[in-house]
């Protein structure tokens, strides 16, 4: 692994525009469960499948279950962003990064204070009015009894992207412009199952591509450099040898 760091850190260094693009195994390694592996929310039991919970129309039909899920499982103000976020902000920082594309929810990227982040699917820390528009933050939310209202008496709801939702039409353009004219490409964390957002990196048309990723994935054969093992390993290997 050792040697991968050291070419991916001299790719990090020789390149002019290098893209992130993060999934849920960056924000695991802070305490975080992800989705989709086998310790990870969609394999344990519910009595609705989380799927299921986490979609537009029961939302709307079943609201207070769907918070009864929402507050247990996805309040990452209990939780620190991790080495892999603090190296992200350090490449930025130095100019070695022009853009962090996440899947996660989280909002670490921007507590660690990234500048340039595009959340695919919104943030737990931007909430709304469904009626009036007016906006509340994440504490508010998970200290709230039940359902969230707001002063209007209106339901509030996560700017967050749920299934049968579509993506934000800004970011999904910002997103697949940074992508296809960056040369460097970092895929972490991510097993690259979520569509559309796994598409996204079929509009590379850089020099190198790179995935971070514990197990294996439907892209791995595409990628110059693959390491099956912890980001958070891989990103302080990359931190000491850019000396950042």
């Amino acid at each position: 692994m050792n040697d991968k760091i050291k070419i991916l850190s001299t790719w990090i260094k020789e390149s002019k525009k290098t893209v992130f693009f993060g999934g849920a195994g960056v924000s695991t390694e802070s305490g975080l469960k992800d989705f989709r592996s086998k310790d990870g929310l969609y394999n344990e039991k519910y009595d609705y499948p989380p799927e299921e919970i986490l979609s537009h129309s029961f939302f709307v039909n079943n609201t207070k279950e769907f918070y009864k899920f929402y507050k247990d499982k996805l309040n990452a103000l209990e939780y620190e962003p991790n080495i892999t976020h603090k190296v992200l902000k350090k490449l930025e920082d130095n100019n070695l990064l022009s853009s962090v594309i996440t899947q996660n929810i989280d909002g670490f990227d921007k507590r660690v204070g990234i500048k340039n982040v595009i959340e695919l699917h919104g943030t737990i820390m931007k909430n709304h009015c469904i009626d009036c528009g007016k906006e509340y933050d994440a504490e508010f939310v998970f200290k709230s009894k039940d359902v969230p209202k707001c002063d209007c008496g209106g339901i509030i709801k996560p700017n967050v992207v749920l299934y049968e939702e579509g993506l934000d039409e800004r970011d999904t353009k910002n997103a697949l412009e940074e992508i296809s004219k960056a040369d460097l490409l970092i895929i972490g964390g991510t097993s690259l199952n979520v569509y559309p957002a796994a598409g996204f990196i079929n509009y590379f048309n850089g020099k190198h591509i790179v995935l971070i990723n514990k197990d294996i994935t439907p892209y791995d054969n595409l990628c110059d450099i693959v390491i099956n093992d912890s980001i958070g390993k891989v990103f302080e290997g990359i931190e000491k040898e850019l000396n950042i």
